[in-house]
């Protein structure tokens, strides 16, 4: 099984999040970066939104990758959420979003941004695997399924 190498804190990953707009999971994952990665959770915010402006990141099968740049990054990093019940995301496809996966990179990392969201694009295309993370059972086995790593505070 194919395994992601962005960078993902086991707190960046919501296994069953009660949300009923698209905003309420921007604000989820800024909230969580800040968490996880000690990053001002209102810039993330504005960042998500501004990029959000330009379309919409939910690219189909119910997926959606909202992704910033952030200059207090110099590498990038991974956020997760599966949501209770989908929501409208104005995805491509027209269907409603229940997984998130969201990037956020170093301001200046272009190629290192495109090829993050490349990585994660062709990730979570795969059916298999997308049908695996919506049957994990808590964070811990997402984080497993995401990173193929296990976390190693929980031993």
């Amino acid at each position: 099984m194919e395994y992601l190498s962005v960078h993902i804190d086991t707190a960046a990953i919501t296994a069953s999040a009660t949300v009923l707009s698209k905003q309420q999971i921007f604000e989820i994952l800024a909230k969580k970066a800040a968490q996880s990665y000690g990053l001002d959770a209102q810039l993330v915010l504005e960042r998500i939104n501004d990029r959000e402006s330009l379309g919409s990141t939910g690219f189909g099968g119910s997926v959606a990758i909202p992704h910033a740049r952030i200059k207090e990054l110099d590498q990038c990093v991974g956020l997760f959420i599966r949501l209770e019940s989908p929501v409208n995301f104005d995805a491509h496809d027209g269907q409603d979003v229940d997984m998130v996966f969201g990037l956020l990179s170093p301001e200046q990392g272009s190629a290192e941004h495109l090829k993050a969201l490349a990585e994660i694009s062709r990730f979570l295309r795969d059916e298999t695997i997308v049908a695996k993370l919506r049957g994990a059972a808590s964070e811990d086995a997402l984080y497993v399924l995401l990173t193929g790593q296990q976390d190693q505070q929980a031993a």
